[in-house]
C-alpha cells in the first residue's frame, strides 16, 4: 500500500510540474489515422458498426472447404479450421504450454452473456500480447487491469475515433463481467511476463500496405513501396500466421520514421527539456511498470498512440487517465509518434528465472 501511495504522489507531482512547464495546446491536430487503421478523418455523427457476436457461420464470400479444412502450425500438435479460429466464444490454443491454463473468462467470456460471450483470449490472445487493434494486457499489474475493466464498465473509456469497432464491444463485455471474472482475467494476464513481440524498423520508404479498416495494416506483397511520411505502420510479420490462424508465436513489425527513435528517447528519458515529464518517473526505471502503473516498454505503438490521444482529447477518463492528462497536454502528434516508436523499440528484460526453471 505504501508503494502504491508513493507512485500516486509521484504521478500527481509530475503532472503538476508538467502543467506549469508550458501552456496547454489549444488546437486539436488531425487524428493520426495510422493508429486507428482508417484512411479518412472521422466526420460528425460517425459511430462504430456493431461487431457480430461470436459464431461458427461460414462466410458466404469464401470457399466452404477452405473454411472447414483442418490447419496446422509449426511446433503445435493442434489442428483448427478457420471456423474454429474465428469462434470467439471458444478460444483456440495452439500452444497451451506457453501460458497458464485459461480460465473460463479467458476462453469463453462472461458467463452472463451465454453463447454470445467473447473470450478475452479471442482478441488479446491466450498469451495476452494482443494485436495492434487492441490492448496487450500480459504482464500488466492486477490493479491496473482491474481499474481498466471498471473504467470500461462505467463508461469512462471511449475512443477518440468514434468509428473504432471494438471499443463498444469491450464496454459491453466489461459491463457483463462479475468482479470475480475481472479478477480472474487480471490475474491470468499478470502471471505472464512481457517478452519481445514487436520488431521496430526506422524507414523513409516501406513495402506497400493495405488497410483492414478499423483493424490493422497488412503487407500487400505487391513488390511496390510507399513513403512512410511521418506515420507508424504496424503489421504482422507473417499475415497468414498472425492474422489468419492466430498463431501466438508469430509477431509484428513496426516501421517508424527515421530519426524518431532518438527524438522519442529524449522525450521519454528527460521530458524534452521541460515539454513533459520523463516516463521513467512513474513507469519505473526500466519502463516495465511500478506498483499499479502499467508497463510501456516493448508494446504496440498503435495501441499506445490511441491511448495517449484518447487521454489528450478527454475520451479516456478514470484514475490513471486524469493523472496523465497534464503529462500529454503539450505534446504534438509528432512528439507522441516519436515517444511510442521509441517505447516499442525497447527490448523487455528477460524474465527472472525461478528455481524450478534453473
Amino acid at each position: 500500500m505504501k508503494q502504491h501511495v508513493r507512485v500516486v504522489l509521484c504521478i500527481v507531482g509530475a503532472a503538476c510540474v508538467a502543467a506549469g512547464a508550458t501552456s496547454i495546446q489549444a488546437q486539436i491536430e488531425p487524428e493520426p489515422l495510422w493508429a486507428w487503421a482508417f484512411s479518412t478523418q472521422p466526420k460528425p455523427g460517425d459511430k462504430a458498426a456493431p461487431q457480430a457476436a461470436p459464431n461458427r457461420n461460414l462466410r458466404p464470400n469464401e470457399d466452404p472447404q477452405e473454411q472447414t479444412k483442418p490447419r496446422k502450425v509449426d511446433g503445435s500438435s493442434a489442428a483448427y479450421s478457420l471456423v474454429d479460429v474465428r469462434d470467439g466464444h471458444n478460444v483456440i490454443d495452439w500452444f497451451p504450454g506457453d501460458h497458464p491454463p485459461m480460465p473460463d473468462i479467458i476462453k469463453h467470456g462472461p458467463a452472463s452473456m451465454g453463447e454470445s460471450a467473447r473470450g478475452c483470449g479471442s482478441c488479446h490472445l491466450p498469451n495476452g500480447k494482443g494485436r495492434p487493434e487492441n490492448a496487450p494486457p500480459a504482464g500488466q499489474p492486477v490493479g491496473y487491469t482491474m481499474q481498466t475493466l471498471r473504467d470500461f464498465r462505467d463508461g469512462k473509456r471511449v475512443s477518440a475515433d468514434p468509428r473504432k469497432p471494438n471499443t463498444p464491444t469491450m464496454t459491453a463485455l466489461a459491463k457483463a463481467m462479475t468482479e470475480e471474472e475481472m479478477r480472474q482475467s487480471a490475474e491470468y494476464f499478470a502471471a505472464m511476463p512481457w517478452t519481445p513481440w514487436i520488431r521496430v524498423v526506422e524507414a523513409d520508404v516501406i513495402p506497400e500496405h493495405h488497410l483492414e479498416q478499423g483493424n490493422m495494416h497488412i503487407n500487400a506483397h505487391s513488390g511496390k513501396t510507399e513513403p512512410l511520411a511521418g506515420r507508424i505502420v504496424e503489421a504482422p510479420e507473417d499475415e497468414y500466421q498472425a492474422n489468419m490462424v492466430r498463431n501466438i508465436r508469430s509477431g509484428w513489425v513496426a516501421y517508424v520514421p527515421v530519426g524518431s527513435l532518438a527524438r522519442g528517447k529524449n522525450l521519454v528519458t528527460t521530458g524534452g527539456g521541460g515539454k513533459t515529464i520523463g516516463c521513467v518517473t512513474c513507469h519505473g526505471p526500466d519502463l516495465m511498470g511500478l506498483a499499479d502503473v502499467p508497463g510501456i516498454a516493448g508494446r504496440s505503438p498503435s495501441y499506445m498512440m490511441r491511448q495517449l490521444l484518447d487521454i489528450k482529447r478527454g475520451t479516456r477518463n478514470g484514475l490513471w487517465a486524469e493523472m496523465m492528462k497534464p503529462i500529454v497536454a503539450n505534446l504534438s502528434v509528432d512528439d507522441l509518434t516519436a515517444i511510442v516508436g521509441h517505447l516499442a523499440s525497447i527490448k523487455p528484460p528477460a524474465p527472472a528465472r525461478t528455481s524450478s526453471s534453473q
